[in-house]
């Protein structure tokens, strides 16, 4: 994208000129060389940019691409051997922390109400409300910006995440909203937050929200319904097409009605009065989708007062070129109103869409995770000289297409997560929970890593010749391959491996063995013996 000739009056760029109607101009994208480059400095000095915004679909394009990130990868590599989550979080930190920076005079300048940068909790988290909290709270300060704002999605878990961030302290970007009872719920928890602070003496000043309402995909979704009952010859065929592209502009006319509302009420006025900020309407999602529309349809439509708009590069491109400015999300709301209402007479499912963009909405933020820790991955192991191929095993094409068929489920479903929080429910459900300790047992046990330096010590000291372990199945196959792959160090014992309860086994290895000088070791593989 491109910012605006520096000679062109200020009065001619239709982004500037959405301060005079009370709305900041945000942007949809984030990548560290735009940053660095100077690019996103130049937007906020000539096109008075007030915001970025950041989710997994964006981190995707940006770390799955180019070579932007790879010094610091190479950089972490060189230290330590961390996960592919962990490399993640630690390049879209210092990203955030970046732009934050250059929005910091944004920040100070309008007095806490503009100049954020937004952060994703893990989308994975979506229906989890204490994982989202307790995510809400390390990013925050692992960040440590306070321009930050922590994106907790909008579903019914996500709403009392919102309300305990609030009442934290956390700046919060409610995402995915697409219905105007989703969005009561977390105005609901954004106020109640704030009165939780109050009811604990502490201050409600300078704590900013915003809700982001999504628009274009509601269209995609009633237009597409439209098109396929017209194609059939639907009675209503006329009525349908007058509404084709109106129904998302008014979806969202009747959220800013209801927020209007909120803040004349006696409830937000005593909140207000104690230095609280009302929490703006945020309208996301405003490509245009489909090209028989203006490509500025979702931001020349939603012009009012305490919104923001996050653009997309694209969209913000063209919108400095030819948006056309006035106060629309005020205009014509009796009009919106009976668009909804014809809508609902028609027969089409507002509510059903909505219900089904959440669903798509956190799936496919999941799919763009899975893609981006899938590429941060591969480049992991290309700079550890590992080999990645997509083989999974030398089977029959049929039975190659089984495995991967099996593994795609797992991955939409989130199995191998629900395995490592040690969910019980993808077995019996029963007592499966109790035997996989082994998932965690090398991180407990790196936390007293002490008692086996005094041990190995001791073994040393008192002078084995060699070790012998006794086990069954995996509990020995681990360890010999252990043994194997690290070899026999001097002045240490010999490692030996008894996978039998045959008498003549048994025989061969105390024929090899001095029993006085040698340390037997018995294997469990239970999972926590």
């Amino acid at each position: 994208m491109t910012a605006y000739d520096a000679g062109t009056s200020e009065a001619a760029n239709p982004l500037k000129q959405l301060a005079r109607y009370g709305q900041s101009p945000w942007l949809d994208f984030i990548q560290r060389s735009y940053t660095e480059s100077g690019q996103l400095k130049k937007l906020v000095d000539e096109d008075g940019l007030k915001g970025v915004t950041s989710n997994p679909s964006i981190f995707q394009k940006a770390m799955g691409h180019g070579t932007d990130y790879d010094p610091q990868i190479r950089q972490i590599l060189e230290h330590q051997i961390v996960d592919a989550g962990t490399l993640y979080e630690t390049l879209a930190i210092r990203d955030i922390r970046a732009a934050a920076k250059v929005l910091q005079p944004v920040y100070e300048q309008t007095a806490k109400v503009d100049g954020y940068v937004s952060l994703e909790v893990s989308p994975y988290l979506a229906r989890d409300t204490g994982a989202t909290i307790a995510e809400a709270r390390r990013l925050w300060l692992a960040v440590g910006a306070p321009n930050l704002m922590i994106k907790i999605p909008g579903t019914d878990e996500g709403a009392p995440a919102v309300q305990a961030a609030i009442a934290a302290g956390i700046n919060v970007n409610v995402t995915l909203l697409f219905s105007l009872n989703a969005y009561a719920k977390v105005v609901e928890a954004y106020i109640a937050g704030l009165e939780d602070r109050l009811a604990r003496g502490e201050s409600v000043k300078g704590i900013a929200s915003v809700a982001s309402f999504f628009v274009s995909r509601i269209d995609v979704k009633i237009d597409g319904e439209i098109d396929d009952r017209v194609a059939k010859g639907d009675r209503d065929a006329a009525a349908l097409k007058a509404l084709r592209g109106k129904v998302a502009i008014a979806n969202a006319k009747q959220a800013y009605e209801y927020w209007q509302g909120v803040v004349k009420s006696p409830r937000w006025q005593r909140l207000a009065q104690a230095g609280a900020m009302p929490q703006r309407l945020l309208w996301a999602s405003t490509s245009t989708k489909d090209k028989a529309f203006s490509d500025v349809l979702y931001v020349d439509g939603l012009i009012g007062p305490e919104t923001v708009n996050t653009i997309p590069p694209a969209t913000f491109d063209d919108f400095r070129d030819h948006g056309r400015v006035a106060p629309t999300l005020t205009q014509d709301v009796a009009d919106a109103n009976r668009v909804i209402s014809e809508a609902r007479r028609l027969g089409l499912d507002l509510d059903g869409v909505t219900r089904t963009l959440v669903d798509e909405g956190v799936r496919g933020f999941e799919d763009a995770f899975d893609a981006l820790l899938g590429s941060i991955a591969a480049k992991q192991a290309a700079f550890l000289g590992q080999k990645v191929t997509s083989t999974i095993l030398n089977l029959p094409a049929d039975l190659e297409k089984a495995v991967t068929d099996e593994l795609e489920t797992w991955r939409k479903k989130g199995n191998v997560r629900r395995v490592w929080d040690k969910d019980a429910t993808l077995w019996t459900g029963h007592d499966e929970a109790r035997w996989l300790k082994w998932l965690s047992i090398v991180d407990d046990q790196l936390l007293d890593l002490s008692k086996f330096e005094e041990f190995q010590a001791e073994v040393k000291a008192r002078g084995f010749r060699d070790a012998l372990l006794l086990g069954m199945g995996g509990s020995s196959l681990g360890p010999e391959v252990l043994s194997v792959t690290f070899g026999r160090h001097e002045g240490f014992p010999h490692l030996y491996v008894l996978d039998s309860t045959d008498p003549q086994q048994i025989r061969d290895f105390q024929d090899r063995i001095d029993i006085s000088r040698t340390l037997f070791i018995v294997s469990s593989k239970s999972g926590g013996t």
